[in-house]
């Protein structure tokens, strides 16, 4: 069995997954509130995002793990268990997508795995390759041809780090990455070579 590396504090993870055996993973509209409610819940208290992508069977999200310091274990709160004694970025995840899991298949009346294996995380060392990941993930549903342009696919970051609305995701620094937002849109509106990051992606 291969042995997944520790997600560490003050690190940069591109953190993805996909349906086990393909299936979907978002099965209706409420699926995907109730991902990011539980994304708030659990992965909010312990790390900062900077882009992400829900599709019917992956999800793609780019996010640094807060230090130790940053973490303020009292919003680490859970329903069904204990707030944890040590806290565990890691377990942080796991408990996340147990509970997606869970939630899901008390909703659809399934029963088994919802994701393949264990998440997926790739560790992010460059400003250049963390500006191309951004576009790859927002770039996702063109794509797999769900939409024709970012704007109008409605489960992604894109339409957050282009507005003002109110949003806890590091907006300021996405488009810092981009000098501003005019910026920010022409790069995503052109044809980004993704190779640098091919082994920062998943397809």
């Amino acid at each position: 069995m291969q042995i997944k590396e520790p997600i560490l504090y003050g690190s940069y993870y591109h953190i993805y997954n996909r349906g086990n055996n393909g299936i979907d993973v978002f099965l209706d509209s409420e699926n995907y509130y109730y991902f990011l409610r539980l994304y708030a819940k659990y992965i909010e208290p312990i790390a900062e995002t900077f882009a992400w992508c829900l599709l019917k069977n992956h999800f793609h999200i780019l996010v640094r793990i807060k230090e130790k310091a940053e973490i303020e274990q009292k919003n680490l709160t859970y329903s069904t268990t204990e707030n944890p004694k040590v806290i565990d970025p890691s377990k942080q995840f796991s408990h996340f997508f147990n509970a997606y899991t869970q939630g899901i298949n008390k909703r659809h009346n399934r029963t088994g795995k919802l994701f393949e294996a264990t998440f997926k995380r790739k560790t992010v060392t460059s400003e250049k390759y963390f500006q191309k990941l951004i576009f790859y993930i927002h770039n996702n549903p063109v794509h797999h041809g769900f939409v024709k342009q970012m704007s109008l696919y409605p489960w992604s970051s894109y339409g957050t780090i282009i507005s003002n609305r109110p949003t806890k995701l590091k907006r300021d620094d996405v488009i810092k990455l981009f000098d501003d937002v005019e910026n920010f849109i022409f790069y995503h509106h052109q044809q980004q070579s993704l190779n640098t990051i091919s082994d920062l992606i998943i397809e």
